[in-house]
Parts: C-alpha cells; structure tokens; sequence
C-alpha cells in the first residue's frame, strides 16, 4: 500500500510530519496486508544518536515511517512549517493500534523485553482488549545464532501478527528491524519502554509532564543512576545541533 510521505530534517534525521490518524491509518493498512515495513519512533536520543552515527541515521531515513516522540522533536517539525505537529510516542502508539487490533481482528507480537514483564503485560492488555490475539517473545539478551534468528522470525510469521511491537531499546531495535524487513511478514514498530510502562514495571511521568516536554525529567528522577549522563549528553546535544539547524535555516 502506497502513501505519500512528507519529511522534515531533525539533525539530520528525517521525521514525517503526520497526524494521529494518518499514522494510524497507514500502519493499519501495512498490518492487514502483512507488509514487510519497519517503524521508528524518534525521541531526543534517537535523534542525536542517529546525528552522531552515520549507519544508524541511515537506518532511521531507511525507515517507512518515523514519528515524532519527543516534545523537542516535534518542536522542530513545527518550526519547518507543520503547524500543530504533536507527539506521537511509542508507548502511546501501542496501546492505541491495540485497541484498533483487538476490534480488526489483526493479531499482534511483542518481542523483546523480560518475562516477567512479558507475564505481566500478558494480563494487561487482554484485560483491556478481550478481543485482542496477541503473542509474546522474550529473546535472549545476547546476539542469536543464525539459526536461533531463523527461527524466531518463523514464529513471528507462523503466528499470522500483522504488527509486531519490539522492545529492544535504542538502537538495537532499529537496527534489527533493519535487518528483518523482507523477512518478518508484518509490521514492526520499536517502542522502547513501552512494555515496561504498560505492565507498571516502570511508572509513567504524568500527562502534564508528557505534554509540556518533561517526560525526560521525570524518567531521570525515577532512574538517576542509570539515565544522568544520558539526558545530561543528549540533550545538551540535541540543543546545540537544533541551535545550529535553525541559525542555518
């Protein structure tokens, strides 16, 4: 199925400016008829990762669709012309193609993450969408052989999912979806934490965080040690090349 795409440059990195319902539309369409397509959702360090990294920008423009997570991002978008350009985040995206899945009938596979996430997931989301046919992957967290990848693609596939979520983290999940276009039978979408968030594994920054541009903030404070140097880097990153961008412009 054929869409016209229309793209903004974010360092470098090219986002399609889209509404909700054109995103969803579209990623439905792929779904119901298994189009082999890979999805990024393209947060502040999606961006500067893929500014720094020549081979992972190319996947990110490799992608058939990138969306603007990120208040910053889709800031950025808006200062190129696409007025009214809102996020449209990961986690956010899952729950609403579950819920469109569940009533369409288009069965779903989530890959990655933990089993006990996975287990918690599990009871989630059937207890939101009775109707949803879901199946569910924890892979090794370790490179697999090749023949351990055949065969999980071979799950995916004999499993009919027309939309497989991964959660694989940044960039390993887009670099595998990369990898796997022509060969997994659906589309796949990298949603990062959002399993984590959906089984309450991990707590959600509130909507008025979410819609002010303070998610970030509020992941920080939740995981300190493990994010300051990440939010510390990439975002006084992301504010110097988006400076740069502009002043150009």
């Amino acid at each position: 199925m054929l869409f016209k795409r229309t793209v903004g440059s974010v360092l470098g990195a090219q986002i399609d400016a889209l509404t909700w319902d054109d995103a969803i539309s579209r990623l439905l369409g792929w779904a119901h008829a298994r189009e082999s397509r890979y999805v990024t959702i393209c947060n502040v360090h999606v961006v500067v990762s893929a500014w720094r990294d020549a081979t992972y920008r190319a996947v990110i423009n490799g992608s058939d669709m990138a969306t603007p997570d990120g208040a910053p991002v889709a800031w950025m978008l808006r200062q190129q012309g696409f007025a009214g350009q809102s996020r449209i985040s990961g986690p956010d995206l899952m729950w609403v193609l579950c819920e469109r899945a569940a009533k369409e009938g288009v069965p779903i596979y989530c890959y990655g993450s933990t089993e006990a996430t996975l287990g918690l997931l599990k009871g989630r989301l059937p207890a939101e969408f009775p109707d949803l046919q879901m199946t569910m992957e924890s892979p090794p967290f370790r490179a697999l052989t090749a023949e351990e990848d055949a065969a999980a693609v071979a799950r995916i596939n004999d499993s009919g999912a027309g939309i497989v979520f991964i959660g694989l983290g940044c960039p390993k999940q887009e670099r595998w979806m990369a990898e796997h276009r022509g060969r997994v039978n659906a589309v796949m979408i990298g949603v990062g934490a959002a399993f984590d968030f959906h089984a309450g594994t991990v707590q959600r920054a509130p909507t008025w965080m979410r819609d002010n541009g303070l998610e970030w903030l509020h992941r920080l404070v939740s995981e300190p040690r493990r994010l300051w140097k990440r939010y510390l880097v990439t975002n006084t990153l992301f504010i110097l090349g988006a400076a740069q961008q502009l002043l150009r412009k």
